[in-house]
């Protein structure tokens, strides 16, 4: 099987301005060039940005994209391999891993797969900060499991395959769409393996190759991947830091300029701003979509976490009525419960829920049944259950914000009405050099630009309050050391990346 090859320019715009010597007025901390650029092929892995098994370019062709000499690219690989991050193979091209062992690959497996990970000789765990989503509900959870295994034996005389879902978790999440105010048959429900598996599934449907699709700039980071990889064009629309909202008008000109047909939006406690869209936004939100036959896939996973804010209506609930527009919605247990219940949903037109019961065949048979029982069970405790959580995460948010301003004082945010995370912004454009030393403090990073296309928001950085108070201070002591160590304050004992 052929090995495939990382282009260069690929590589070179991913890397993005990797040599910027813009720091905000901090005096930098210097290091050779090979070393900085072996670091960002590093982060570039760790985001995912890099897929295990490829070929990174040849020397020669990633210098003269690069404009630098093949002896600085021979060095990066050099550090790569001895690493771990290059396996070479007698007679082929050596391909990008993650390393079988040491502090480094231990901290990398952290990053991209929610893992525990240990850094230099330290025996103490890491705080991952990259994943926004809470412990489970322990005793709830349980239960939920234990009737959904009491529940089990109806279902073992079939052959276990709901392409939509089974019956009784349709019509829960229905339910509870009608008590939002947005009437929904179970006719109108399709269940999932989550909201990603959801979004997927959509956009294989509605998103051809080379298709327009707006997005909320920043936006959640693995949305943006799922539509480049159906081969659409996801076009951004800010979402406004100052005035806490939506360019409504941004997304009405720019849906009638690129002629968009689709645009993925969250507007339900935003991810990661936390912001949330009013019932007058999205009354005009459903109008522009009308106007401009443009089809809204609402992401509402955050929808149950309003901290400062009630449960929004849905979006969907302003599209009733003659000439109305076309809007799917996707949600999930995974934030409100827990992520390890692997259950989403997507609520539309019964007509498009058939269309997609009929592809989803090339791509999954159905969800697993023991886990729609226990989702039922969950959402008959909701009531009891989403309280306690909300006030678990608005009592993270104020230890969060308290340790940020007591240790990193000149770092502004302007926090939303709900959600998990606080969307920092920075004194410098710094968030990717950030990401690359904070391992080296005990702390796992999202930097900005995983948020965003074409390199934006390095001056801002996504810091979840989804875990315990004492490990989110740890967590802001160790981010404080990486940046004072970046702004020249201290010594690391490796040098740390700048861009």
């Amino acid at each position: 099987m052929a090995i495939r090859v990382l282009g260069a320019t690929t590589l070179a715009r991913d890397l993005g301005k990797w040599q910027d010597d813009e720091s905000g007025g901090r005096r930098r901390v210097s290091r050779p060039a090979y070393r900085a650029l072996a670091d960002n092929v590093r982060m570039l892995v760790a985001d995912g940005r890099i897929p295990l098994g490829v070929a990174l370019p040849s020397e020669r062709d990633l210098a003269g994209v690069l404009e630098l000499s093949r002896t600085t690219i021979t060095s990066a690989y050099a550090v790569l391999r001895d690493e771990g991050y290059l396996i070479s193979r007698q007679g082929s091209r050596s391909t990008v891993a993650l390393p079988e062992s040491g502090a480094t690959g231990k901290l990398l497996r952290g990053t991209m797969f929610g893992g525990s990970a240990v850094g230099g000789a330290s025996t103490d765990p890491v705080i991952d900060l990259t994943c926004a989503s809470m412990s489970a509900p322990v005793e709830p959870m349980r239960r939920a499991y234990t009737e959904g295994l009491d529940a089990l034996p109806a279902y073992l005389g079939g052959h276990g395959i709901e392409p939509v879902g089974l019956p009784v978790l349709r019509q829960a999440i229905a339910e509870r769409y009608c008590r939002r105010g947005l009437p929904t048959a179970p006719e109108q429900i399709m269940v999932t393996a989550g909201a990603q598996h959801a979004l997927v599934l959509v956009l294989g449907l509605l998103a051809a190759p080379g298709e327009r699709v707006l997005i909320d700039h920043p936006t959640y980071t693995n949305a943006i991947e799922a539509i480049k990889r159906m081969g659409a064009r996801p076009v951004p629309v800010a979402v406004r830091q100052e005035t806490r909202g939506w360019d409504l008008d941004g997304i009405r000109s720019t849906a009638r300029q690129t002629a968009a047909k689709l645009a993925y939006l969250v507007p339900d406690f935003h991810n990661p701003t936390g912001f949330c869209l009013d019932d007058e936004g999205r009354a005009e939100l459903a109008a522009i979509a009308r106007d401009t036959r443009m089809t809204l896939i609402i992401d509402e996973t955050m929808a149950d976490l309003g901290l400062d804010a009630p449960t929004p209506t849905p979006v969907a609930a302003f599209a009733r009525g003659a000439g109305r527009a076309d809007i799917v919605t996707i949600g999930s247990t995974s934030k409100a419960f827990w992520s390890g219940l692997r259950i989403g949903w997507i609520r539309a037109e019964a007509p498009l829920i058939s269309a997609l019961a009929a592809s989803r065949s090339a791509l999954d048979l159905g969800t697993a049944v023991v886990e729609q029982l226990a989702a039922v069970s969950m959402f008959e405790v909701e009531d009891e259950v989403l309280p306690e959580r909300r006030e678990q995460l608005r009592r993270q948010r104020a230890a969060l914000l308290d340790a940020v301003a007591t240790d990193l004082p000149d770092w502004r945010c302007t926090p939303g009405s709900g959600g998990m995370a606080l969307w920092m912004q920075l004194p410098a454009p710094m968030s990717t050099a950030l990401a690359a030393t904070s391992p080296y403090h005990g702390v796992l990073l999202a930097a900005g630009p995983r948020f965003g296309l074409e390199g934006a928001f390095e001056r801002y950085i996504r810091l979840p309050y989804a875990r315990g108070e004492d490990e989110l201070r740890a967590a802001v002591t160790g981010i404080a050391a990486a940046y004072r160590a970046l702004s020249g304050g201290v010594d690391v004992e490796r040098p740390a990346l700048v861009i």
